[in-house]
């Protein structure tokens, strides 16, 4: 029977820039030890499901990558970076709170603040990797670790049914590649983390 290709989304772990409503973007912030728990209760979910997969693509961003170290190596499979990963830069914004940003820009800055990328740009370099991952490893299960804004934009533009709602750190979300399109079995789901919860509102 033909194997369908699925990928695995995976948020990044949560950092202390997370906790405290700071916008990261491409400002490389490492994880917090909560954030390394995240990606251990994961690591060991995935492990004791026994599901296959065959590897896993993240983020150059050292915050991503090192969720993506644990898993690799919990789960004994390959680990590749891929540039395209990474998450949306949000040029002047990065490293403000929203106190900050509504200072600044007002309750529209998502549209206002200058040189951030675009959710075309997103898109582009999201869908080019997709398809080349379809072509490297057809009827292949892959994880791929990366980040909140650009995962939001690829889920929405690759499986328009799903909800738009906020992707938690270390969420994981599952499509699964059939005829007519992407279908979601699984979405922002956090059950590894039920019982060692983490707080992450502030």
């Amino acid at each position: 029977m033909k194997r369908e290709t699925r990928i695995g989304w995976v948020r990044h772990g949560i950092t202390e820039w997370n906790q405290r409503g700071i916008i990261q973007g491409v400002t490389d912030i490492p994880l917090s030890e909560e954030g390394l728990t995240q990606a251990r209760l994961l690591a060991e979910r995935l492990s004791n499901e026994g599901g296959q997969w065959d590897g896993i693509y993240c983020s150059d961003l050292q915050r991503a990558w090192k969720t993506a170290e644990i898993l690799s190596e919990r789960l004994g499979i390959p680990l590749r970076t891929d540039i395209r990963l990474r998450e949306r830069s949000f040029g002047a914004a990065e490293g403000t709170t929203e106190a900050e940003r509504l200072a600044r820009w007002g309750k529209d800055w998502r549209q206002l603040v200058p040189d951030q990328e675009s959710d075309e740009i997103i898109r582009a370099r999201g869908h080019e990797f997709v398809d080349e991952l379809i072509e490297k490893h057809p009827g292949e299960a892959w994880l791929i670790v990366t980040h909140g804004s650009f995962l939001a934009r690829m889920l929405q533009s690759l499986c328009r049914d799903l909800q738009d709602s906020h992707l938690r750190n270390m969420s994981l979300t599952i499509l699964e590649r059939q005829p007519e399109g992407w279908k979601s079995l699984l979405h922002n789901c956090t059950l590894h983390l039920s019982d060692a919860e983490i707080k992450t509102t502030k």
